[in-house]
């Protein structure tokens, strides 16, 4: 008997869980403390076609919805007639996979009594993956690593042994990422032991009336969400900093019935360092805002991404063209989520948030010893860490939390353990969240210093320094971010530096904006601020006319 329509439903939801435990496997068994510590990662399952049918709730949108189009790159490249059992494919490709050489995409073919049935994928960062190093420095991807092309890491199960010697010669922490490598193999496997059992549970013995049936359905609740939106042509703009020079993000939103179309044209051109975007990634991010907005209650997957039409213009910074560099792609790309929700604003005002810290401070830390023949090793550490999200039309914001890219925040235990060095200070930054009826969350302080026998060389790609966040409807700007040394001597906000043994470097994350005017904050609310530290005297009198 065929399965029903309450058949497949019951099967969708088995299916979330089992490309959940195919992402706990790879946060157990992961090297890189940016993938087990902040879970910045992807899974998800795929029929023949490359469809994506399901992601697990764990991980980011910026890797989960831009593989949801690199699974068909693999398709294509490795063609149909090369696709075997027991193969695994593997690619860093920015261009074809999730935006720059850190992130390695797994793609791992599942059969079932001999025939092909779909595919698992997955995609990490990895700490490390050769040339300049995790930073913003470079002028051609060339310089930014090693660039894996789609092919396959093992054939048959048996893994490609010269690729694994290849890459252990050109990356500093050949361990921890040629292990991040096999975990991601061992992830898919995972996910389709437990998809095998589910399809023998349910007596299926393959995936396309399933597939069809999730694609359908969420193809449809997603263009009924999109109807409700009113029709029109919404445009936005917003300037962040970029490398050397401001950058302007522009976007237009035009809406017709259950059509959304959104065009980046007018963003400025591409830079000649590497905080370029590939345009995969900047559709992952701005589908991602707006279906939060929009559809947040369809399961994300081909069929509630498809509705979002997402154009940029070929050769600007937000649709890179090869070779241009792209290492620290996420610093615009995590922005991108700010400029079309700012558009969608105007067609459903009450619904966004105001602008926030948003872009990850990530740090890629170079751990090397002050004496180069003390027999001292070096280190490569990788830390990410948020500031405030923007306040929402109906709660304050997020303090020094990872919207919109949901990764955690890893612990200074965990950083302290893979590195030499000391993490005197992680606390919330009072005052920097914006003012407003509703008060945009806080970013953090943080103090980092070398340990005795060290200094360290840091790899700086933070924004939100000469441009804050911008609050929403008469609400106030967060407090823009900072980078200088501990006795205050000012650092540049992108690109490699040093700190000396005995120096500690000072990171100031940015705040998030408020919303609405803060004349109607709550009193309550502001006195319950001020005891809890999160905002000053000096805040509450000038901000919102309030003295104990």
């Amino acid at each position: 008997m065929s399965p029903t329509a309450i058949d497949f439903q019951i099967m969708w939801n088995r299916l979330i869980a089992v490309v959940e435990e195919q992402a706990t496997t790879l946060i157990r068994t992961a090297f890189s403390t940016s993938v087990r510590e902040a879970g910045d990662l992807s899974a998800g399952l795929f029929d023949r076609q490359g469809r994506m049918m399901a992601q697990a709730v764990t991980g980011t949108p910026g890797h989960v919805n831009a593989m949801a189009e690199s699974v068909t790159h693999f398709v294509r490249e490795i063609g149909t007639q090369n696709i075997l059992e027991g193969d695994v494919f593997i690619t860093n490709d920015p261009w074809l996979g999730t935006g720059h050489l850190h992130d390695i995409t797994v793609v791992s073919p599942s059969f079932r009594n001999g025939q092909h049935i779909g595919f698992f994928a997955c995609t990490a960062h990895v700490v490390d993956i050769g040339g300049r190093g995790f930073g913003p420095d470079g002028n051609e991807v060339y310089e930014e690593g090693l660039l894996i092309p789609i092919m396959k890491f093992a054939e048959r199960g048996e893994v490609a042994r010269d690729l694994i010697r290849l890459v252990r010669a050109n990356v500093r922490e050949p361990d921890q990422v040629v292990g991040d490598m096999y975990s991601l193999a061992a992830c898919n496997e995972a996910g389709d032991r437990r998809l095998q059992s589910m399809m023998g549970e349910f007596g299926i013995e393959d995936l396309g009336g399933l597939s069809d049936f999730i694609i359908e359905s969420s193809r449809k609740a997603t263009r009924e969400a999109i109807s409700k939106v009113p029709d029109g042509r919404y445009c936005h703009s917003m300037q962040v900093d970029g490398y050397d020079v401001p950058v302007q993000m522009v976007v237009q939103l035009d809406v017709e019935g259950d059509r959304l179309r959104a065009d980046f044209d007018g963003t400025s051109g591409m830079s000649r360092f590497g905080v370029n975007v590939p345009e995969v990634y900047t559709r992952a991010y701005a589908c991602y805002g707006l279906k939060c907005a929009i559809a947040p209650q369809v399961p994300n997957n081909t069929g509630s991404l498809e509705p979002f039409e997402i154009t940029a213009p070929e050769g600007c910074i937000l649709a890179a063209k090869r070779p241009a560099p792209v290492s620290v792609r996420h610093v615009l790309g995590h922005l991108v989520p700010d400029v079309v929700l700012g558009a969608l604003h105007q067609a459903l005002p009450g619904t966004v948030p105001a602008e926030g810290a948003s872009a990850l401070w990530n740090i890629q830390i170079s751990a090397r010893p002050c004496d180069p023949d003390s027999g001292l090793p070096n280190r490569e550490v990788l830390m990410f860490n948020s500031g405030g999200t923007g306040a929402r039309p109906q709660f304050d914001g997020l303090s020094a939390t990872a919207f919109p890219s949901g990764v955690s925040t890893m612990s200074v235990e965990a950083t302290e353990h893979v590195g030499p060095i000391t993490i005197w200070r992680k606390d919330l930054r009072a005052g920097s969240g914006g003012a407003g009826a509703l008060r945009g969350g806080l970013g953090q302080t943080i103090e980092i210093e070398p340990r005795a026998g060290y200094d360290f060389y840091f790899n700086a790609m933070f924004d939100r320094v000469e441009n804050p966040a911008r609050g929403r409807d008469g609400g106030g700007s967060g407090a823009p971010g900072r980078v200088e040394l501990a006795d205050g001597t000012p650092l540049r906000s992108k690109g490699r530096q040093q700190v000396k043994n005995g120096q500690r470097l000072k990171l100031s994350l940015p705040g998030g904006g408020g919303y609405g005017s803060p004349a109607e904050r709550d009193r309550a609310s502001v006195q319950a601020d001020l005891r809890a530290g999160l905002i000053t005297a000096e805040q509450a009198k000038h901000d919102y006319g309030y003295e104990e």
